[in-house]
């Protein structure tokens, strides 16, 4: 590797290295507006200018040179390069000048006060005085959407988020027009953006150009609480930061995880705090004479058992839904095994995945991190850019690197990528398994190959043939390509929990049968239509669709306002911390079973959080060890493939066909209501 010489130190970097990458690895600092870790160079800003000794007779912006492109010494010594140099400082000081020529300085009012990077740089690397008199340049704010708030006088052109919404966004809706002092960053003809990762470009914009128009106002950054959190809106996990004030939710935004999200959340998991205030269940309530009314605990804790106690266990079912945390299904699972029960399931959409058949075949095998390994990718019944925004542009990162083989066997939609579409059903995975056409040939000979399988192709009766078809496909010595992609964030801690019929027990779509069950409880359950006949007990946090059909309520917790465990479609172990305190009379739902259990006679083994997280690690050792993997068994992959099973003909479609309405909390937000009617053209395009 070369060796450099900077501020004095010499350091060893690799050649691929820019000289601000160098800087950085040997501890200067380098200011930067343009230059982003993630995105392709643009060199525009300057504000990252160095000097390298024997160069020529001026700064250079090291986000633009090259390790390799520097010349040793006239004696073979070592590059030289100086961050902290006369000519560097002056330099420094006039780019950052002319930043602040057009710039309004509207520091008070503008909404990136106290995280603004030209605030901080102008602190540590300008100059006090202007010598510049001349009238500021004013450009009109334009609409991008209901999610950005643009100021675009405020706007240096760094272009980070031209090139976010190019390069990893995959679409190329921001661009700039016009030249000089005349550029502007704009949408075409000023339509909303049309991605689902849009609201990047608010972490991205160096300064106030681009800031959140559902927060705008709302808050200081120094007001707030901030809580290191994960994101439950879909089930790849994302790591986000909570940040409250009092007892409520004022944003969320992303945290590095380099395994799992990068630094990028989908507009979901950015703008649904909203929907965590409204159409809230903050007290217990009792269904009588068709009508439901507020309760006491003990009121609806009595309603309850003399509805339990009169009923046969055979009887008696419970539901998880796509939010609860493994410590609220294992405290269900452990009171509906007291009371003898065998029906329970947490697979609402009908999906045929099975602890049974091992780990492996419920997992994303491959990795989150592992699809930039993939040297070719299948996906079947699955359209990621609805079901996991995050990953698709993983896989767009991947399909950018270097030329690969992608297919897809169900939905013909944009990907934000190119792809073979092979075709729509079970018949062509079959041709694809036999070897049939030029992808199938591609595929067979990789070494690496990614099966990406969704829930459109499992939530299905012969979702367990198609998986075993899979599961054949993705085989290779020592890589398991077979990666299912879950919708819902409880899911996989269900499976590893084991939250699914007993011997003899009814799966969750023949549970909400009518006259199937007498007592039904409904663990955030609002994703099944439960017929007419069972006493329905829901336990949730909003007046979703389980809500609307119980005949007792009982308020619990959102992700926000507890802490639990979460276990991400690749088998992450992840915890959520608690941000704030659920509001009214609710309660965080493993304490509203433990104290439930007692009335009903079935008392549980644990009176507190950490005693049920004890309980629960000894029975399943995995959950104990966070930000981990345990790998699946392959074995059962094997007996998945060997089985016999008969696809049928229907076409694959996503489980996903509103994007911003997925869940109870979601649907009550009022930002992701109005992007639903954005995306499904109930609203114009433009502002008006």
């Amino acid at each position: 590797m070369p060796k450099l010489i900077i501020d004095g130190q010499e350091i060893e970097v690799p050649a691929e290295y820019t000289l601000l990458q160098a800087c950085e690895e040997a501890g200067a600092e380098i200011p930067r507006f343009c230059y982003h870790e993630r995105l392709s160079i643009a060199g525009n800003c300057r504000m990252c200018l160095v000097e390298v000794k024997g160069g020529p007779p001026k700064p250079v912006a090291s986000c633009a040179m090259g390790v390799r492109d520097l010349r040793p010494g006239p004696n073979g010594e070592p590059p030289v390069v100086m961050t902290r140099s006369p000519m560097v400082k002056k330099a420094r000081e006039g780019v950052m000048e002319f930043l602040l020529i057009n710039h309004p300085l509207d520091c008070p009012i503008c909404d990136q006060g106290g995280e603004c990077d030209l605030q901080d740089q102008a602190m540590a690397y300008g100059v006090d005085t202007s010598r510049f008199h001349e009238n500021k340049r004013a450009v009109e704010d334009k609409y991008i959407g209901p999610l950005v708030k643009t100021s675009m006088n405020r706007c240096i052109h760094c272009t980070r988020c031209v090139r976010f919404t190019a390069e990893v966004a995959g679409v190329g809706d921001l661009g700039a027009i016009g030249r000089g002092e005349d550029m502007e960053i704009t949408t075409y003809l000023e339509h909303a953006l049309g991605s689902e990762l849009q609201a990047n470009v608010i972490d991205l914009c160096p300064v106030g150009a681009l800031t959140s128009k559902p927060y705008a106002f709302k808050a200081r950054p120094w007001e707030l609480t901030k809580t290191e959190s994960v994101d439950v809106m879909d089930a790849v996990g994302s790591a986000i930061r909570v940040d409250s004030r009092g007892r409520e939710v004022m944003r969320i935004l992303p945290r590095i995880n380099e395994a799992v999200n990068e630094e990028w959340i989908s507009d979901k998991t950015r703008f649904v705090w909203d929907g965590l205030k409204t159409q809230r269940l903050d007290r217990p309530y009792i269904r009588e004479n068709g009508r439901l009314r507020p309760a006491s605990w003990a009121e609806a804790f009595a309603a309850i058992a003399a509805r339990v106690k009169g009923t046969a266990p055979d009887r008696i079912g419970a539901i998880a839904g796509d939010l609860a945390s493994v410590e609220d299904m294992f405290a269900l699972k452990s009171l509906v095994a007291g009371l003898g029960s065998p029906h329970l399931d947490c697979r609402q959409d009908g999906s045929t995945l099975d602890p049974a058949n091992g780990r492996a075949s419920y997992l994303f095998n491959a990795t989150i991190e592992g699809i930039e390994q993939a040297d070719a990718i299948l996906i079947v019944g699955s359209n990621p850019r609805r079901e996991a925004p995050v990953l698709n542009a993983r896989i767009r990162k991947r399909w950018r690197m270097a030329p690969v083989a992608i297919g897809v066997v169900g939905e013909n939609a944009d990907l934000t990528y190119s792809y073979d579409y092979l075709g729509a059903g079970p018949d062509t995975l079959a041709d694809v398994a036999a070897g049939k056409g030029a992808f199938a040939e591609a595929f067979a000979k990789a070494e690496r190959p990614l099966v990406i399988v969704g829930q459109g192709a499992l939530a299905r009766e012969d979702g367990a043939a198609i998986l075993g078809l899979a599961a054949r496909l993705g085989a290779r010595d020592g890589w398991n390509g077979l990666s299912v992609l879950h919708t819902a964030a409880a899911r996989v801690g269900g499976l590893d929990l084991g939250f699914v019929p007993g011997e003899g027990g009814m799966a969750a779509r023949a549970m909400a049968k009518a006259g199937a069950l007498d007592v039904l409880f409904l663990l955030g359950a609002d994703e099944i239509e439960i017929e007419p006949g069972a006493f329905v007990v829901y336990q949730g946090t909003h007046g979703d669709r389980g809500a609307h059909r119980a005949d007792v309520i009982l308020p619990g917790a959102a992700y926000t306002e507890k802490s639990g465990l979460y276990v991400n479609t690749e088998g992450r172990v992840q915890r959520a911390n608690r941000a704030v305190f659920p509001p009214g009379d609710a309660r965080e739902d493993w304490a509203i079973l433990r104290a439930l259990s007692d009335v009903l006679g079935k008392r549980l083994p644990f009176d507190s959080l950490d005693g049920l997280r004890q309980a629960l690690f000894t029975a399943h050792p995995h959950f104990a060890r966070l930000d981990e993997i345990a790998t699946g068994d392959a074995a059962g992959l094997e007996r998945l493939a060997k089985a016999k099973g008969k696809p049928g003909k229907a076409p694959f479609a996503s489980p996903v066909t509103d994007f911003y309405l997925t869940n109870p909390i979601a649907r009550a937000s009022a930002v992701m209501a109005e992007c639903s009617a954005l995306a499904a053209g109930r609203l114009p395009q433009a502002a008006e």
